[in-house]
């Protein structure tokens, strides 16, 4: 058995982290403008150490097996996270949000993302407590993402709105233009919708799509909801920073998909493999547990993460910089 983290130091983190939620959700409506790359990049690097000091501190109260599950679930939902911002990316091109207003469209996002994957926990916590067999589920639902991630195509994603912003477009009185960052203006004597609601919108479905993605995988990695819910927490905070670091550089790593699908599908295998181990299910080996199976600890899921998310971050980078080269030596007409 694992030792349990002490109830103050849960209650404790949790006030903490909502308090820092709060503080930075007061800085973007009090003082909404485009950050530097110097300020997103301390506030990244912030949010980074806060992240390794709770897996220190977890570390310390709880052993070496709650902070390694710790590091690979805030890590897994992190590359995640990043993938999540390509998204944002084209959903903030494709609907002209002024830059000025977009750290506000990205806060809204993250708390959207936060609620929907607070619920999911909740309903995936409960569900495993009383179904083991849903790890079976989970598993292969995570490996059909990956292949998904890595050779599907996603025209939703392609063109930044989904089937229902687009029915919702069509349904509700949008104007023509932008309205600061309010969602009602008014156009020739007529109350009418902001394009800003149809990008909550769209953030909002986007948000549902990647917390179906991500809690499966997460709980590949541990069980303990307290460690999934401040995971999730942690790899969303500082992602409205890192949108403005990375800048054009998002565009930059193809790659990344396959690390990521790489990453699932590593989860989705483990999954099955628990489930296996665990088995209740009286069609398979008679409703007891498959013993050969091997159990894959959380030290190997997080060299497989790290390792992945590097090899796929170098590999992107490399193959820009060699298109950049060619670029530069294809002869002027």
């Amino acid at each position: 058995m694992h030792p349990e983290l002490p109830l103050a130091f849960e209650v404790g983190s949790y006030i903490v982290l909502v308090l820092i939620l709060l503080f930075d959700l007061l800085i973007v409506v009090k003082r909404p403008h485009i950050p530097s790359m110097r300020e997103s990049a301390l506030w990244v690097a912030f949010y980074v150490t806060l992240a390794l000091v709770f897996a220190g501190l977890m570390f310390m109260f709880a052993g070496g097996d709650f902070a390694g599950q710790f590091l690979a679930g805030w890590l897994t939902e992190y590359s995640l996270s990043v993938d999540n911002l390509f998204v944002f990316v084209i959903i903030m091109t494709k609907f002209a949000v002024p830059k000025r207003y977009q750290q506000e469209v990205l806060m809204v996002g993250i708390i959207i993302a936060l609620v929907f994957r607070g619920i999911f926990i909740l309903v995936g916590a409960t569900v495993i407590e009383h179904f083991s067999a849903v790890f079976y589920l989970f598993g292969i639902f995570l490996l059909w993402t990956a292949w998904k991630q890595a050779f599907g195509e996603n025209e939703d994603a392609e063109d930044g709105e989904t089937k229902f912003t687009s029915f919702m477009r069509r349904k509700l009185k949008v104007a023509p233009e932008y309205d600061g960052s309010k969602l009602r203006t008014v156009v020739d004597g007529r109350r009418m919708w902001t394009p800003m609601v149809v990008v909550f919108l769209a953030i909002g479905t986007t948000d549902v799509m990647f917390a179906i993605d991500s809690i499966p995988a997460i709980f590949g990695i541990t069980q303990s909801p307290f460690i999934v819910f401040t995971a999730n927490i942690f790899a969303l905070m500082g992602l409205r920073q890192l949108y403005f670091m990375l800048g054009g550089l998002l565009e930059k790593l193809e790659y990344l998909k396959y690390g990521i699908a790489f990453i699932l599908a590593f989860i989705g295998v483990k999954l099955v493999f628990h489930a296996l181990h665990e088995n209740e299910l009286p069609f398979i080996n008679g409703g007891k547990g498959v013993e050969w199976v091997p159990e894959i600890n959380t030290w190997v899921s997080l060299a497989v993460i790290i390792v992945s998310m590097a090899v796929a971050t170098v590999a992107s980078l490399i193959a820009a910089r060699k298109r950049g080269n060619e670029t530069q030596e294809l002869p002027s007409e």
